[in-house]
């Protein structure tokens, strides 16, 4: 199915636009949804939603709007999935968009709204990037001071070919940001502010991270092992910052891995007619083997 892309409104401020491009089977109920990083726009994930929808899964990327605390952005979130008639759905979070993921779990655990988290190169506690002093400064600063503080954060020195496509792209996108939404996003992503366990004990996650260099200390890393103890953890030898555009072979099969556990379950993302348990196991063995290959 082609992608449908489309633009929606749910707060009363009509500035407020959510983009998003919402492809595969529209009988699926509880779909995947993916959350972009600060400098990421709703097509960031193109591969992801080239592979999946080919799979059988429904997808949805989006773009968030300008919101400047969670608790907006929560209540936003939450208008969007009434709109869009979705009572449950697994996130995708990249970076700020796991920690926005994360705290929308958090926001809704009276009345649960996430079936299940992945959290790729992600975080629990904003007060890691050592800005909170600064987040209340973001909206005054003009664009291209905040395209500078962004891009501090992109690997320099030499990459391999699709690490630098991904950045070459990554930067591309986060030229058709505006100042508020980079500053907001900035916002969202120092404001101090922090995960509370407790509440999303009970959500299935997975924690994609790399070994190579990403904007995340191993401190960060650390932490969110310790907080979701009996995740699933999906390591990637490589991918920088942007893992799900340079190795998104490796990132849609543990999306496939992650998701597995609902199949033949009424929050099944894929389409129950495509799935192939025996086709899933032996890509999770030649997963299994090529680390395997890579540790030796």
């Amino acid at each position: 199915t082609v992608p449908l892309f489309s633009q929606i409104i749910v707060d009363d401020d009509d500035s407020k636009v959510w983009s998003l491009y919402d492809a595969g089977p529209r009988s699926i109920r509880c779909p995947l949804i993916f959350l972009p990083p600060v400098s990421g726009t709703a097509d960031v994930f193109f591969q992801q939603i080239l592979a999946l929808t080919g799979w059988g899964y429904r997808v949805i990327a989006l773009q968030y709007p300008v919101y400047w605390d969670h608790l907006e952005f929560c209540d936003g979130f939450r208008k969007l999935l009434d709109h869009l008639q979705l009572d449950k759905v697994h996130l995708f979070g990249a970076s700020l968009g796991g920690f926005l993921a994360q705290k929308f779990a958090e926001y809704t655990h009276k009345s649960p709204r996430v079936q299940s988290l992945i959290l790729c190169n992600s975080f629990s506690d904003t007060s890691i990037f050592n800005q909170t002093w600064t987040a209340n400064s973001f909206w005054l600063m003009p664009a291209f001071m905040l395209k500078k503080i962004v891009l501090g954060n992109f690997a320099s020195g030499p990459l391999d070919p699709e690490m630098a496509d991904g950045i070459d792209f990554m930067v591309d996108r986060l030229e058709t940001l505006g100042q508020s939404e980079l500053a907001s996003r900035l916002t969202l992503n120092c404001q101090n502010s922090y995960v509370e366990p407790h509440k999303i004990r009970d959500i299935p996650v997975t924690i994609m991270d790399v070994f190579d260099q990403s904007a995340l200390s191993t401190e960060a890393k650390e932490e969110m092992y310790k907080l979701y103890p009996n995740a699933r953890r999906a390591h990637l030898k490589t991918g920088g910052n942007f893992p799900y555009l340079c190795r998104s072979a490796e990132v849609n099969l543990y999306i496939q891995i992650h998701l597995l556990q609902f199949h033949g379950t009424r929050y099944a993302a894929i389409d129950p007619s495509m799935v192939s348990a025996e086709e899933l196991e032996v890509q999770k063995i030649s997963l299994h083997a090529s680390h395997e290959q890579e540790e030796q």
